[in-house]
């Protein structure tokens, strides 16, 4: 599978050249256009196996507190060789990696965007991270082996962390990271008890952090868009008069 990564960081475009019998699996709604040798499949995500009802649960657990669609859609270059282009719905860039059966990963909601038929898409108990995230207790996890593709907000930024490194990112920016790090999520550091700290994160604009620990790598997007959805809201005076009541 042959790709190249277009017009970002903005704009990014993932486009591939899929040999004949090749697959990609990618999220529901990615597709931006395609050769007609390529044909498209849609199925519930989750990981293959546990029986129907198992992955029906796994799919839905994904669409109703992962913050990922229902479904995702296998293209494969069943009469030919084609070519193939994905994109993620919000502005942004989108970034590859490799995963491997020694290495998984875990993606905030939103953030997977295709990968190598290799790859398994699963949702992960995430806990209190999850939540303290903004994206509800569950997150994507990505195992197997394989290339995956990531979309964030704005442009991505990666960086690996040395054995015992500590590094805080905010949650809205947060893309991914490797299972196995160390990480504490809670709200911006600052003196004294708990009522203080949560009037500093209010009035700074910061709110909840993931505080990782190496070794491994983070991928972090430069925008936030619950703070750009908030700063389009005030500038149009009928979205501010609606959330005030008025």
């Amino acid at each position: 599978m042959d790709y190249n990564i277009t017009h970002g960081p903005a704009f990014a475009l993932l486009e591939m050249d899929l040999s004949e019998g090749e697959q990609v699996q990618c999220e529901s709604g990615a597709m931006v256009s395609m050769s007609t040798t390529l044909t498209l499949e849609t199925s519930m995500g989750g990981k293959s196996g546990g029986g129907f009802l198992g992955r029906a649960v796994g799919a839905l657990s994904r669409s109703a507190l992962g913050g990922e669609s229902f479904f995702i859609t296998h293209i494969t270059a069943s009469d030919g060789p084609g070519h193939l282009a994905l994109a993620p719905t919000t502005l942004g860039d989108i970034s590859d990696t490799e995963v491997d059966e020694s290495t998984s990963l875990i993606l905030q909601g939103g953030s997977f965007l295709a990968a190598a038929p290799g790859v398994q898409i699963d949702t992960s108990w995430g806990g209190r991270h999850g939540i303290f995230g903004g994206e509800g207790p569950f997150m994507l996890k990505a195992t197997g082996s394989g290339t995956l593709f990531m979309a964030s907000f704005g442009a991505i930024v990666r960086r690996d962390l040395a054995p015992g490194e500590r590094f805080v990112v905010d949650s809205g920016h947060m893309v991914a990271f490797q299972e196995g790090m160390g990480l504490d999520t809670r709200m911006v550091a600052g003196a004294g008890g708990f009522f203080k700290r949560m009037v500093t994160s209010a009035t700074s604009g910061e709110g909840l952090v993931m505080e990782f620990t190496g070794p491994g790598p983070v991928w972090m997007q430069t925008r936030n868009a619950d703070a750009f959805a908030g700063w389009i809201k005030n500038l149009i005076p009928s979205l501010k008069n609606t959330s005030s009541g008025q």
